[in-house]
């Protein structure tokens, strides 16, 4: 995807101080015109991320996170499904955070998600993850009642203090090797109603819709507050966000596939170089199997 390199390019955010959600448009398409030129840049891409990842998983030094936040029906479960096609599945692993337990909540807020953070040459995927943390439960005040912090620790100056938190654990993963890249899929609102009628419409899309995104909806301008400001607290150089256009399908997942290349392309990966030791025992193996059965 080397001509395609600066698809994401523009949706990077390394220092959140300056953000404004308002300056990305959920509908752009970059130049791009059309959904069939996205189908024939994504294969491409596709392609070069799994040699990509091939390379990371056998040298095992690198892990890679991503992390997927976003209303509902914005395309985080497609975008998981289509970008990922081409990755062997022995090298990633994918996880959904739902609304947390009874035992989650006798946690720490960060204690849930650490448990799957990616092994050595290994992507790991989140679908929702500790950014819930400051979205839902900020815009849903009765969620951080239920979580059982002390009350004298639930200060007004509890959503800077996660904001703290969250980027001296994204620090510390990064001095150990997991290089994390964030999405916020930016969907409007008009494109988000569009969606649900037709989860509505199609019997094989019901299963998808429950009310409770209807009563979500009604809260939009919260979340887009809450969104905007945890992505000025939180991108960093290390660990930065994309505010991925939405609207369009195809052109999200281009601009995900790229932003992953890019992050690969960026360790400059290598298959793991073979010593002389390991050289004589092959040549061994070669002269034993090049043999048999000629006794």
């Amino acid at each position: 995807m080397s001509a395609a390199r600066n698809f994401s390019k523009p949706y990077r955010i390394d220092d959140g101080r300056k953000f404004r959600l308002k300056d990305f448009d959920p509908a752009d398409s970059s130049g791009l015109k059309s959904k069939k030129q996205a189908e024939k840049e994504l294969p491409r891409g596709i392609e070069r991320l799994s040699e990509l990842q091939d390379k990371l998983y056998a040298q095992d030094r690198w892990a890679i996170l991503l992390i997927l936040q976003a209303m509902d029906a914005a395309g985080k479960d497609g975008v998981i499904k289509h970008v990922m096609s081409g990755i062997n599945p022995q090298g990633c692993q994918v996880y959904s955070f739902k609304e947390p337990s009874a035992e989650e909540l006798n946690h720490d807020f960060l204690s849930r998600t650490s448990k799957c953070v990616p092994e050595r040459g290994r992507i790991g995927i989140f679908n929702r993850s500790y950014y819930e943390e400051v979205l839902v439960v900020r815009v849903h005040k009765e969620m951080l009642e239920r979580e059982r912090t002390p009350p004298a620790l639930v200060t007004k100056n509890i959503w800077n203090e996660r904001f703290a938190d969250i980027n001296a654990y994204e620090h510390y993963l990064w001095r150990n090797g997991v290089v994390i890249r964030k999405f916020f899929l930016n969907l409007s609102k008009e494109e988000q109603k569009q969606r649900f009628l037709s989860r509505l419409e199609e019997p094989a899309k019901n299963w998808k819709f429950s009310a409770s995104d209807v009563t979500e909806r009604e809260r939009w301008h919260e979340y887009m507050a809450a969104y905007e400001e945890m992505i000025q607290h939180t991108a960093t150089p290390h660990a930065p966000w994309y505010v991925v256009p939405a609207d369009k399908k195809w052109y999200t997942r281009l601009v995900v596939a790229d932003a992953v290349i890019s992050a690969l392309e960026d360790l400059n990966l290598h298959y793991p170089m073979v010593g002389a030791a390991k050289r004589k025992e092959l040549k061994a193996a070669r002269v034993a199997l090049e043999h048999e059965g000629h006794h």
